[in-house]
């Protein structure tokens, strides 16, 4: 069996093939069992795990175990750790054990992406990122596939996360800075991100201005959420899968209190890739996409970084006996 570090994983997720690649996911057949969640407890500390299978007739099966703590952040590690197996479909033959911390963030961006460019005003320019953790790193040059993005704003609780961040983004080329004021941001924002673990909103609806597209990947349990439900009255609702109206916090929240109902949710990732929903209505209204993640991104990207290595464009870290 093959594996693939952090380094090596990173090396075939290039938003460039990536974002092409969950599309064609989408549009395409894949089985997608519900995804396994368990609480964990050990002492004091809380965390999630996820248990995500995926495979197609493509001849490929994944399966990816992700852990979420989010009191990490108090430790200085990341709130989210991952690893994803790769295995031949036909056979079950274990193929590759991959990074899951960058196939997770890379396909969170990808997908955000992905999701702007059928939901985001044709003109958006700016860009505000709420967080900084691996996802939220990677959403400028995501979106930059989507849209032609000039300005980046980043918003943080921890306002020096922030400005290091900013500071990152800037010596990649990109016009970034940090915002001290998180309403002011919003308010000016043309496409909103939210890639926090926030369990209370942060993203207000009386904030989001008309046009603007609001776009929540972070929370993906019932007890998270990153914006009010007053964000949704009045908006085109999209998801990425259905099991979004079932996981996602915000949505939940947004139903108990009347501003969406769960059929007024417009259509998923799948329906836009297949052409079966045009996306967006007009420039003035509000968008707002929630995404909880599929585990067919999780394949897509790794079938990617498999391909990548088969064709002698990828080295693998090392290969050992299965």
């Amino acid at each position: 069996m093959q594996h693939f570090d952090a380094d090596a994983t990173r090396g075939a997720l290039d938003f460039a093939q990536l974002i092409p690649a969950l599309q064609a996911a989408f549009a395409g057949e894949a089985t997608v069992p519900p995804r396994h969640v368990h609480a964990v407890e050990a002492g004091s500390d809380r965390g999630t795990v996820l248990i995500m299978p995926a495979w197609s007739e493509a001849g490929f099966l994944g399966i990816k175990t992700i852990n979420i703590f989010p009191g990490n952040g108090a430790r200085g590690l990341p709130g989210l750790h991952a690893t994803y197996v790769l295995y031949d479909a036909h056979t079950g033959v274990p193929l590759a054990m991959m990074d899951g911390n960058e196939i997770t963030a890379h396909r969170t961006a990808a997908a955000s992406a992905l999701g702007a460019s059928f939901l985001a005003r044709r003109d958006a320019r700016r860009l505000l990122v709420l967080g900084t953790g691996r996802v939220a790193r990677l959403l400028p040059a995501a979106h930059a596939r989507a849209r032609r993005i000039e300005e980046v704003w980043v918003w943080n609780h921890r306002p020096e996360g922030a400005e290091a961040l900013a500071a990152q983004w800037r010596g990649e080329g990109w016009n970034a800075r940090a915002v001290p004021v998180l309403e002011t941001a919003v308010r000016s924002a043309d496409i909103v991100s939210c890639a926090t673990l926030a369990t209370s909103p942060l993203v207000r609806g009386e904030w989001l201005a008309p046009g603007s597209h609001l776009d929540l990947i972070g929370s993906f349990t019932p007890q998270m959420r990153e914006a009010d439900a007053a964000c949704f009255a009045g908006a085109q609702t999209f998801v990425d899968t259905g099991e979004a109206l079932l996981k996602a916090g915000d949505l939940l929240d947004a139903i108990a209190a009347g501003t969406l109902a769960p059929d007024a949710v417009q259509a998923t990732l799948a329906d836009l890739c297949k052409g079966r929903h045009a996306g967006r209505a007009n420039a003035t209204g509000r968008t707002v996409f929630k995404a909880v993640g599929s585990a067919l991104e999780d394949l897509a990207a790794a079938t990617l970084v498999w391909q990548a290595a088969d064709q002698g464009t990828l080295a693998p870290t090392n290969a050992s006996p299965a």
